[in-house]
């Protein structure tokens, strides 16, 4: 399948990937980080920011908000922020692009403030529906003015005299938490939100290292949040982790490829977010946890990683919501490794991006390696060589992950591998082909696909 913007990518046979392998920083991370700097007293320093479109979206938009967001020359960030309760009213309406995460969080932390602002987005920003905020936020006060449907552009009226509340997740979001959370800093008295199914701690885990009153406990009810308000928030240095999301593709090609010795600085140690890597040391692989420290709440460590002998594993379904996103590159791991790996409780891989499973079962088949699947499972035989046949092009469905995954099957195979398309590439790592080049790998345009 090809179209005319399409950007061939071919991978072939490699020697080591040696040297350090800068990954890009974490989404959730960065986002927050601008927040609370902007609603702490001092400066924020923030290194290693995401520099992506979303992020600089949050960027522009807590400026609006009159907080001094400035850019250096070393690529650090300084945030000098207002205090809780003291975002000033934004001259104009607030352009978020695509960030549904950015607009969602920026409209709690404004929610308690005695302003009036509107809120907006793209075309598809402006499909998505904001009801799932908007309902809890109003308990604090606030008010809101929607377009049909509870979505963009949204007119918001913050509560004056903010209450507290107590509210119980309907369905799992670390985006409703932490909205309600970035809210509630401003709010006298105590407000809890309860999870009955835990999701994604960032939010927490930064609140408190800013210096948020905050208590978490775990009741019949599920995981209670409690925040005592009015917060008062110190701006912090933070330096934003790596994306293990994006580790995983140099981590994997590392373990595969003979002779690599490779280190990914900073990399984010939080557990909901480290599924793979134990998976890939069950599996036999030489990876070393170095020089762990913590920053914003956040554990930080250096990853070594050298190639191995990796052999198949059974994958325990209760990992699959914290690595959901690993699975096409573990896959490629499994087709390296000897014997076979099992994986199961993959349902949630047909509504990505692309119907991943489906699109790594077929690269695996093009490429020479036998898998057995079904709606929810794949079992991917492995190579007794640790080298596939390759030589086919994969299809990648506009899939970053798809794309970046068979590229590093390609450094492995007999012969190389195409993927159809690289240019969705850049949505979450714009460097990873020259990275991946100046660490060693031959990856290359491939010829125009007709």
């Amino acid at each position: 399948m090809s179209h005319a913007t399409a950007t061939p990518l071919k991978a072939r046979r490699s020697g080591g990937l040696t040297g350090t392998f800068q990954v890009p920083g974490d989404k959730s991370i960065s986002h927050r980080a601008l927040m609370l700097g902007a609603v702490s007293i001092g400066e924020t320093t923030i290194s290693g920011l995401l520099e992506s479109a979303d992020i600089h979206g949050t960027a522009r938009a807590m400026a609006a908000f009159g907080a001094r967001v400035e850019r250096h020359q070393d690529g650090r960030w300084t945030v000098n922020g207002l205090g809780t309760g003291g975002l000033l009213e934004p001259k104009m309406p607030i352009d978020f692009g695509n960030a549904g995460t950015g607009v969602r969080l920026a409209i709690g932390l404004a929610s308690t403030c005695p302003i009036q602002a509107k809120f907006t987005g793209d075309q598809s920003l402006c499909k998505r529906p904001m009801g799932r905020i908007m309902e809890p936020l109003s308990q604090f006060g606030t008010r809101f003015e929607a377009t049909e449907g509870d979505r963009l552009p949204l007119q918001m009226t913050g509560a004056v005299s903010p209450i507290p509340q107590e509210y119980t997740l309907p369905v799992a979001s670390a985006q409703v938490k932490s909205a309600l959370l970035l809210g509630a800093l401003n709010v006298p008295g105590r407000t809890t939100v309860v999870e009955p199914v835990p999701t994604r701690d960032h939010t927490e885990r930064m609140l408190s290292a800013f210096g948020a009153d905050l208590e978490i406990t775990h009741t019949e009810r599920g995981r209670e949040v409690s925040l005592n308000g009015p917060a008062e928030l110190t701006g912090q240095a933070v330096t934003v982790p790596a994306d293990p999301s994006s580790a995983a593709f140099p981590m994997v090609a590392a373990l595969i490829t003979e002779g690599s010795d490779l280190t990914l600085p900073n990399m984010m140690m939080n557990e909901t977010r480290t599924g793979l890597l134990g998976v890939l040391q069950s599996m036999g692989g030489d990876i070393e946890v170095l020089n762990q420290r913590e920053t914003g709440g956040e554990t930080l460590a250096d990853i070594r990683v050298r190639s191995s002998r990796l052999k198949g594993v059974v994958v325990d379904p209760e990992v699959a919501p914290s690595m959901i996103d690993e699975y096409p590159i573990l896959a490629v791991a499994a087709a390296c490794a000897e014997g076979s790996t099992e994986m199961r409780g993959l349902e949630e891989l047909r509504v990505k991006e692309s119907d991943r499973l489906a699109a790594i079962v077929a690269g695996l088949e093009n490429n020479g390696v036998k898998v057995q699947w079904g709606d929810d499972w794949m079992i991917v035989e492995g190579s007794a060589s640790g080298r596939p046949t390759g030589g086919g092009t994969v299809a990648t469905h506009m899939d970053h992950r798809i794309a970046m995954a068979f590229l590093v099957l390609g450094l492995v195979s007999e012969k190389p591998v195409t993927v159809d398309d690289g240019g969705m590439i850049a949505t979450s790592f714009p460097d990873f082909v020259e990275l991946m080049k100046a660490a060693g790998a031959p990856i290359e345009a491939a010829e125009t696909l007709s």
